[in-house]
């Protein structure tokens, strides 16, 4: 993986390749912009970049675009080709989602995908859109998308510490990990409080409520400092795979489950360790064989071997 946190004269060199004249398809190369809140830049500079690569003769097509009502946003999409939404009606609504099948069969060379965590919605063909961008990649397209270090599925318990606030729409942290660039978009609080003032993020009487609970400063503080800390950490990981130290390294984290609820955060907690050590990651379902588990027990457990598989954990009970 590539990492990134300043803009080069060429910084994507390493994605773009032919998509005609071979019997075998290549996975795509994806690259996602990572911030620590909304309304960093993550989208504007993905578009930048966008513009860039067309401007080389790049095919580039936008996959899925949310301005949120910014002016800026969506001027910087201007002069990019957009694929359609999907329409869907879900009773007397009319909603819509990415278009994913239209994306691949229009066959870019890169598609430029707003908010990898989104849930889609109820009835579509995936659950989420980081589900689609993989299919995506698999049919050779390269994607550029955007994401919330908030989002990330390990660092959901200590974001919610931190702000308070649960995040509901997570990736897993494989999503990241497989990623071939990982760029930071990177903003002081204060000037991200600013955009948030000039009612460059959201609308003005959503302004007082966000700095009164999302945007406090020292939450700010907290989470750029957990999204350079986390893009850090990768790094160090590629570092010690390319110089061949990872292969004596046999260490193993067990994390014992229960059916407590406070069993998924140590869940998250070991996944962690593990990745930082690189070491393989075990979750063992402690039973009191006396005792039949309850309805609401058992989704728990199946949860917890849902969550450790997204970690490439084993479960074992």
């Amino acid at each position: 993986m590539i990492h990134s946190s300043e803009l080069t004269n060429n910084p994507n060199a390493v994605f773009i390749q032919p998509n005609h004249g071979n019997d075998r398809i290549r996975r795509g190369k994806h690259k996602i912009f990572i911030g620590m809140a909304p309304g960093v830049g993550k989208t504007f500079r993905m578009l930048e970049e966008g513009h860039s690569l067309k401007s080389e003769g790049i095919d580039v097509v936008v996959g899925l675009l949310e301005t949120h009502g910014r002016k800026e946003t969506a001027a910087k999409g201007e002069g990019l080709e957009i694929v359609p939404r999907k329409q869907m009606l879900r009773g007397e609504k009319m909603l819509t989602e990415m278009d994913t099948e239209s994306v691949i069969e229009r066959r870019p060379q890169l598609a430029l995908i707003d908010e990898l965590a989104h849930t889609n919605i109820p009835g579509s063909l995936r659950e989420k859109r980081y589900q689609d961008v993989e299919e995506i990649l698999k049919a050779g397209i390269d994607v550029f998308s955007t994401l919330n270090i908030q989002h990330i599925e390990s660092l959901n318990d200590l974001v919610a510490r931190i702000t308070g606030v649960v995040v509901r729409e997570r990736v897993p942290d494989r999503v990241l990990e497989d990623a071939d660039e990982v760029v930071v978009i990177d903003v002081t609080p204060e000037t991200l409080e600013e955009r948030l003032l000039e009612g460059k993020i959201y609308a003005p009487e959503k302004i007082e409520q966000s700095l009164e609970n999302f945007f406090q400063r020292r939450h700010l503080i907290a989470l750029r400092e957990l999204a350079l800390r986390e893009v850090a950490d990768n790094v160090e990981e590629d570092a010690a795979t390319l110089k061949g130290q990872s292969c004596n390294i046999h260490e193993r984290v067990l994390v014992c489950v229960s059916t407590y609820p406070n069993s998924l955060q140590l869940l998250r907690r070991g996944a962690r360790i593990s990745n930082y050590m690189n070491a393989s990651f075990y979750a063992l379902f402690v039973d009191n064989p006396d005792r039949f588990l309850t309805k609401d027990e058992s989704l728990h457990v199946e949860t917890c071997q849902k969550l450790c598989q997204e970690f490439n954990g084993q479960f074992l009970r």
